[in-house]
């Protein structure tokens, strides 16, 4: 199968692979769209099977981006960079700096920032060869790590989801939350301060540990959070949570969470609706974390500080877009996240018209 083969290939406008000898940097950054602007994504390092597997990460990941900047009304278009590696054994400044180079290649038509496998303190490094970084600290258009921001526009999106599914509020709630990395732990302490029950899993187990002492959280097995009795399941690890294989053993009323690419695939969305569960799209309910970092690119364009009330703001009108989501799915009785898609869709085409 060729790239534009792909099932995943979108209207891509550069898909570029990055090689570094010295360094072992092998990259790929995908471009998805332009149209409102640079496009703006993380950068993920992940030890990928194949070399197939990170460019169908990236293809994915960067047209999610392109989906959520727009729906988050953002003046950015969608990128997505991956580095094939382990983080925790294949991470040198060296590396990081290589990348940097690679980002600098692409003139400003695509902003980083960290992801999964990578952190600020990596992208320190790059910053060394590259001014198109953002969430680092020091200086004053600086955001810091946009974590924070993404769980707590989580945190309204499983809020306001309950309040449609269940008609309550979170006290009292159970919560099983897939993933306790820094945005489900964030979440975590939300949910748990809002007085929800949590069940939580991970494949860290330290991470684990420190969420339960937080919030009395209980701790099951990675495979086992997808048939706990539980009102809403969080979807905060890695992509395709939601399958055929996974979808008739939940229990849930809601499926709300941080992570990218939730559903297996196009399909999954369908039977989700099919079997009455509220369904906040992954791109819509998780973009937080990119209007901090938009934020911070907005102040280093314009060499101004860092403004927290423009954050404010736009957290606010996306609440107010998923809500208008949910609105549409249940009106049109169409899943939810064809009709994020298609009202994504439509705003960045009219952005390229």
């Amino acid at each position: 199968m060729t790239l534009f083969d792909s099932p995943d290939f979108e209207g891509h406008e550069g898909v570029h692979a990055f090689f570094d000898e010295k360094t072992g940097l092998k990259s790929i950054i995908a471009v998805h769209s332009t149209a409102r602007g640079p496009a703006a994504g993380g950068c993920r390092m992940w030890d990928y099977s194949s070399a197939e597997a990170a460019v169908t990460d990236a293809l994915r990941l960067s047209k999610g981006m392109s989906y959520k900047n727009a729906m988050a009304d953002l003046d950015f278009g969608g990128g997505k960079a991956v580095i094939i590696g382990d983080a925790r054994s294949q991470k040198t400044p060296e590396l990081f700096e290589a990348f940097g180079r690679a980002v600098e290649s692409l003139d400003g038509r695509y902003w980083t920032a960290e992801d999964v496998g990578v952190s600020p303190a990596d992208l320190v490094a790059t910053r060394r060869t590259t001014r198109y970084v953002a969430g680092l600290e020091g200086h004053a258009a600086a955001s810091g790590d946009p974590s924070p921001v993404t769980a707590e526009g989580v945190f309204r999106g499983v809020r306001l989801c309950v309040q449609r599914a269940l008609n309550r509020d979170l006290n009292g709630v159970t919560v099983a939350i897939q993933g306790v990395g820094h945005v489900g732990a964030y979440l975590a302490e939300k949910l748990h301060a809002a007085g929800a029950r949590l069940i939580i899993a991970d494949v860290n187990q330290q991470a684990l540990d420190e969420v339960a002492a937080k919030t009395g959280a209980r701790i099951v097995s990675t495979d086992a959070i997808f048939d706990v009795e539980a009102d809403v399941f969080a979807p905060c690890a890695l992509g395709g949570a939601i399958s055929t294989t996974t979808l008739p053993r939940l229990k849930v009323k809601v499926i709300a969470g941080g992570a990218n690419n939730q559903l297996a695939d196009k399909t999954i969305g369908q039977a989700v609706f099919d079997r009455g569960i509220l369904y906040a799209p992954d791109y819509v309910i998780n973009g937080g974390g990119i209007i901090n970092v938009a934020g911070e690119i907005r102040a280093l364009e314009a060499n101004t500080a860092f403004d927290p009330a423009w954050v404010a703001t736009k957290l606010d009108r996306l609440a107010q877009t998923l809500g208008e989501v949910l609105d549409h799915s249940l009106v049109d009785k169409r899943p939810a996240n064809l009709v994020a898609d298609e009202i994504a869709r439509t705003r960045i085409a009219a952005a390229r018209a």
